[in-house]
């Protein structure tokens, strides 16, 4: 036996220890408040760096769309050697205008006619080219007028103005997923101060029934049920503080650090009442600030933009041009040069491509259509949630009212069973039932909080309320912005 309550002074000492570690930062441990956590998980989350990029491509594809707009210059050039010289066949000269002189002289009877001094007509091989030739271009080009051109600049800031808004919701979004993470450790991490409270409680009450059992003034029995609830209890210490480790370990996952780092928080479980706000109004607020919303609302904007893309296939294209070119040719690479340069107009328009184009514009009329109808289902899926969150509030703000006077009671109730044991009125069973009476009371009081806590984090990621704080970190990091 006495080994027995050695083991059970141990175990009790092993709990103190770990509830001093909880509540003191080590030197190896980093101590994360909540602000700091949700700061570190805007800077570390894989959503909130995709999100972050997206914005990068966007501001690229802006000066993309703005250098369409500028003028264009290129340059080619190109050196030729012939292995095997191209050739003509062109009439025999010589025999023609030997032909031709007999004749007139025949003709005019200068000379009698002898037709042998005709020669026979033939073709003879002759090379246009020289074996060497060079030649450089150098064209400025200049857009006047391109409807694709001037309709894509607004569209990428559009583009732009959509990853800003889809990164903030991200922002919103982690925002929620920390604070109820971050509440949860500190929910876990309550509910094994209470279970070692009661762990401690339920120790004394062995040691003092012992000490009254080796006096003979107990009997055996309440010993033994003393013993029993020492050990009942152990197990769903252990069960609570691992509850707490896996609690930490989804918020070192939401924050995006290594699992294996060590932390600790800083922070308690807090209910400050308030009233509960007003659901029209709350609902008026959220169609007007959500961040899912208004990022949505971009994406329509951004497909219309897109239409007027296409459309821009009916109109025409005007541009300026100004070309300059140096070349030579050459037997023997003593080139002789030549330039040449040129300015102009183009003017170009497609009068049929089989209808591509109406399809195209189309198929984009048809992605509004669509993003439409993801308005009006998102419009009524976060009309609900917000009536549902309210309604969440106002019941769990009644419950803890509630729990907070059982916790009372409940208090009052353990320590008039621990008088009455000692004066002999009462049993173990009465301690041992009231001691898990306040135990339940401590922790529904807790979860009540925790709940309250939750449902205002998501309530005001509802209504798009964030600390502008975390639209800034999100959207710049690091950056010096």
């Amino acid at each position: 036996m006495k080994i027995k309550n050695l083991k059970t002074k141990l175990f009790a000492a092993f709990i103190m220890a770990g509830l001093v570690a909880l509540s003191l930062p080590l030197h190896s441990q980093q101590v994360f408040t909540i602000d700091k956590a949700i700061e570190t998980a805007l800077k570390n989350n894989p959503d909130t760096k995709i999100a972050r990029l997206e914005v990068e491509k966007a501001d690229a594809a802006i000066s993309e769309a703005y250098g369409y707009a500028y003028p264009s210059l290129d340059v080619t050039a190109n050196f030729s050697h012939f292995l095997k010289k191209p050739i003509i066949f062109f009439p025999d000269f010589n025999a023609m205008l030997t032909n031709a002189s007999y004749s007139i002289l025949f003709d005019e009877g200068v000379l009698p006619r002898d037709s042998s001094k005709f020669l026979p007509m033939g073709l003879s091989e002759l090379s246009m080219v020289q074996s060497n030739s060079y030649e450089a271009t150098a064209q400025v080009t200049q857009v006047l007028f391109n409807s694709a051109v001037f309709q894509g600049i607004g569209a990428s800031q559009v583009y732009y103005e959509t990853a800003q808004e889809q990164l903030k919701a991200k922002v919103v979004n982690i925002v929620n997923s920390v604070e109820n993470a971050f509440f949860g450790v500190l929910l876990t991490r309550e509910f094994v101060k209470i279970t070692s409270e009661s762990f401690e409680n339920a120790r004394n009450n062995y040691n003092n029934v012992k000490a009254l059992y080796d006096q003979g003034l107990v009997a055996e029995f309440d010993r033994l049920q003393a013993e029993v609830q020492v050990e009942n209890i152990r197990p769903q210490l252990i069960e609570v503080e691992n509850a707490y480790k896996n609690a930490l370990d989804g918020l070192k996952m939401t924050m995006g650090i290594d699992p294996k780092q060590e932390i600790n928080i800083e922070g308690t479980l807090e209910y400050n009442g308030g009233s509960v706000p007003d659901s029209d109004q709350s609902i008026t607020e959220a169609l007007t600030n959500n961040y899912d919303l208004s990022t949505l609302r971009m994406k329509r904007e951004l497909d219309e933009a897109f239409i007027q893309i296409d459309e821009s296939d009916y109109y025409p294209t005007i541009a300026a041009f100004g070309n300059y070119s140096l070349g030579g040719q050459s037997d023997d690479l003593n080139f002789m040069n030549y330039n040449s340069s040129v300015v102009g107009l183009s003017f170009s328009i497609n009068l049929f491509n089989g209808l591509r184009t109406s399809r195209k514009v189309q198929q984009k009329q048809i992605a509004v259509m669509q993003t439409d109808e993801q308005l009006f289902q998102l419009k009524d899926a976060i009309k609900m949630q917000v009536r549902m969150a309210i309604l969440n509030l106002e019941k769990v703000k009644n419950t803890i009212e509630a729990r907070e006077r059982t916790v009372t009671v409940a208090q009052r109730a353990y320590e008039l069973s621990e008088i009455r044991y000692k004066e002999g009125t009462g049993n173990q069973l009465e301690i041992q039932n009231a001691d898990m009476a306040l135990r339940q009371a401590k922790t529904n009081r807790l979860q009540a909080v925790y709940d309250y806590l939750k449902a205002q984090s998501d309530l005001n990621m509802l209504l798009g309320k964030v600390d502008s704080k975390y639209i800034k970190l999100g959207l710049y990091n690091n950056e010096n912005k």
